[in-house]
């Protein structure tokens, strides 16, 4: 297991950095490596985000002892999984929950023993994590993606014709402050969340995948009247302060995956950033 550490930043110095120094605190670049857990500690409302590809051998959730002060890695918080790849299994305390392709596994706090599996491993699962602090017990709940709350959204004629799959929210899996869900961009659509937006009282991670090799998101970020962008690449993630906006385009269509974290949970809470606003 490797954990890498990015610290909060603040607008105002954020203004200041070049495009190297841009994706050194925001770009989660590598996060699935064969056979590996690797996980990225932010202290942007303390979001872990992780992957996760198992090959010949089982992988278990641990604790990074020195960063986390925790004996097991749900002691002080909870998670939610999708998986990204071909069929695995994640077993929770001994009970086992396989996951197709894009379905769902929230773990509540307390669990101390979470492993992660491919069902073959010549075509390995690749599962992407999303932790936050939770004060809290919720029960372990399965969302495939048959089951999640969708909601159609946007036109071809603005590029942004797409569906959002609500996993974890009020409406939904229950749980301290993590809300998670996906949106699937359909063919010829690049945009998304266009006109944006921002929320003060969380923050939030993106990670896009299902992208071709060869394509890529401008992901746009920052305080509205001073965007930057970031080049993202497949299975990639960026990190968003609550003072940032957080929209991209890219070559292609795409799927993203959001994760939200802070004092609320009501997804429909966002500050609209008016398109004549944007600098």
């Amino acid at each position: 297991m490797t954990m890498e550490i990015r610290y909060a930043t603040n607008p105002a110095e954020a203004k200041t950095y070049d495009t190297a120094r841009l994706r050194k605190e925001y770009l989660i670049e590598e996060l699935f490596v064969p056979g590996e857990l690797r996980l990225s500690y932010s202290h942007v409302d303390r979001f872990i985000t992780g992957g996760v590809i198992p090959t010949a051998q089982t992988i278990k959730l641990e604790a990074d002892r020195k960063e986390m002060g925790a004996d097991y890695f749900l002691e002080r918080r909870e998670i939610g999984i999708i998986n990204v790849g071909p069929a695995g299994r994640v077993t929770v305390d001994g009970e086992q929950y396989v996951l197709e392709t894009k379905d769902c596994l929230y773990i509540g706090l307390g669990h101390e023993e979470v492993m992660f599996d491919s069902l073959d491993t010549s075509s390995p699962a690749r599962f992407y994590l999303s932790s936050t602090p939770a004060h809290r017990a919720y029960p372990t709940v399965k969302v495939s993606i048959d089951e999640a709350e969708p909601n159609h959204l946007g036109s071809i004629s603005s590029s942004n014709e797409r569906t959002i799959y609500k996993y974890i929210h009020l409406q939904g899996v229950q749980s301290c402050q993590l809300v998670m869900g996906m949106t699937l961009l359909k063919p010829g659509n690049m945009w998304n969340t266009m006109p944006c937006h921002t929320h003060n009282r969380r923050s939030e991670v993106y990670f896009y995948f299902d992208m071709p090799q060869d394509g890529v998101v401008f992901h746009l970020m920052g305080e509205p009247d001073e965007t930057r962008h970031i080049v993202v690449r497949n299975e990639q993630a960026v990190i968003s302060p609550s003072w940032s906006i957080h929209s991209g385009v890219g070559t292609n269509n795409y799927t993203f995956i959001w994760s939200m974290a802070g004092e609320n949970q009501e997804f429909s809470d966002m500050d609209p950033v008016a398109m004549q606003e944007l600098r």
